[in-house]
């Protein structure tokens, strides 16, 4: 017996014992206008933060409310969402995991060997592309910045040497062989040069820092520079403190954008044939118990999970406010097929009432919630169509539905013993 079911049975008890008591002390008010009679029972249970009650909702001759207080309803785990459109035969429901879009993963860090001056920037900053992340110094970045500036002033000598004999050649003034020593000095500076540059851009100085090098505007030694984002996004990791020194292979700071997020979906086997790239997709997830998020499936894998049997699917989701959380668990509902659209709620949501079946709404009051009368259509993967009293995107109770049926069921009884 699991823990909730032991709570629902407690809570159940709990229920029928406090009405049951109701019903006894209902025996002085014979005669009196049952309605009313339940209305100041009402007004002596709002005193009482453990008992739940249903009462007429108003809304129809045999329909009733069930009121929660704030700690019942914490124990019941009551579960409000809106309801999805679509046919239950082609509706598949899986278990889903949110995780970051590696393509909108940076990992940033020196291309050499270097030590961490200051660090600019904090766990979860939103940063933009460009923006300097942390202080480096490198004795190795120095040297190639130095040799970078003398083959810079050697090109420049060079250039000036070959454009003299250039002009005395012309004038007939130098001899030729002057003039190609010049030529093949011009030559080799400018290999040199063009060696020195590129050192300088596999290290990761882009044109604007390189020209600022022996510029005005140079502060600090040589040896310093910064790591700076490549991408706009949040900074996810900062893995460095003042004075530790990193290799060229680390990448301790990561920027994750997360207006996009990766839903890794294992579906069942049986479902393959039903599945292909392109179909639209809803995930819910009981941390944000209010909110449904959609997408697209892009990708569905070749291989099978040898012990569950299950084949991963990707959907890519939009997360325009960055509510979705890498790591998060829910359930995905992937549309398969189908033209109608009916609103779908799982099986264990619909109740039966009387000779209606019903499913529960939440009522006006905070902790209230209705049965609502419904017509049921097929039934599939684990959801039900809504044929007729609710609309796609209606809020129900999509769990916790049997534990408000016993509380209004067990209401009643005592109600109709105590009159």
């Amino acid at each position: 017996m699991t823990l909730r079911y032991l709570l629902n049975a407690i809570l159940s008890l709990t229920v029928l014992l406090a009405l049951a008591g109701c019903g006894e002390n209902g025996g002085d008010h014979k005669g009196e206008n049952p309605v009313a009679h339940r209305g100041e029972e009402k007004h002596g249970q709002e005193e009482e933060n453990h008992e739940v009650h249903a009462e007429e909702s108003g809304h129809g001759e045999g329909e009733r409310e069930v009121h929660l207080s704030e700690e019942q309803a914490a124990l019941l785990s009551i579960e409000v969402d809106q309801a999805p459109g679509g046919t239950a035969e082609a509706n598949i429901s899986a278990p889903a995991t949110v995780a970051f879009d590696p393509d909108r993963t940076a990992r940033v860090g020196p291309r050499l060997s270097a030590k961490v001056v200051e660090v600019l920037v904090d766990l979860g900053a939103q940063v933009r592309a460009g923006q300097p992340l942390a202080l480096m110094d490198s004795v190795e970045l120095g040297r190639a910045k130095a040799g970078y500036l003398s083959a810079q002033g050697k090109l420049e000598s060079a250039r000036a040497d070959w454009e003299r004999e250039q002009s005395l050649a012309e004038q007939q003034i130098t001899s030729e062989a002057e003039l190609l020593d010049a030529k093949a000095a011009f030559q080799a500076a400018r290999g040199e040069y063009r060696s020195a540059l590129e050192t300088l851009k596999l290290y990761g100085l882009s044109r604007e820092q390189i020209d600022d090098i022996d510029s005005e505007s140079q502060e600090g030694p040589l040896s310093r520079f910064t790591l700076a984002a490549p991408a706009a996004g949040v900074v996810q990791r900062r893995n460095l403190a003042p004075g530790q020194t990193l290799s060229a292979s680390e990448t301790p700071i990561h920027i994750v954008d997360t207006r996009q997020m990766w839903l890794l979906i294992d579906a069942f086997e049986k479902s393959l044939p039903h599945l292909t790239p392109g179909q639209l997709v809803n995930f819910r997830t009981r941390a944000l118990p209010n909110q449904t998020f959609a997408g697209k499936t892009d990708w569905i894998s070749r291989e099978l999970d040898p012990e569950s049997r299950t084949l991963t699917v990707r959907a890519v989701l939009d997360n325009p406010d960055g509510r979705l959380r890498a790591g998060m668990a829910g359930t995905a509902n992937i549309q398969t097929e189908g033209t109608a659209n009916y609103a779908l709620v799982p099986v264990d949501a619909v109740q039966r009432l009387g000779e209606e079946e019903v499913v529960f709404v939440p009522g006006v009051e905070a902790g209230a919630y209705e049965p609502l009368p419904v017509t049921l259509g097929d039934e599939g993967n684990g959801w039900i169509e809504i044929r007729d009293g609710i609309e796609p995107g209606d809020r129900v109770v999509v769990r916790g539905a049997f534990d408000l049926m016993s509380a209004l069921t067990a209401s009643s009884r005592s109600a109709a013993h105590s009159h």
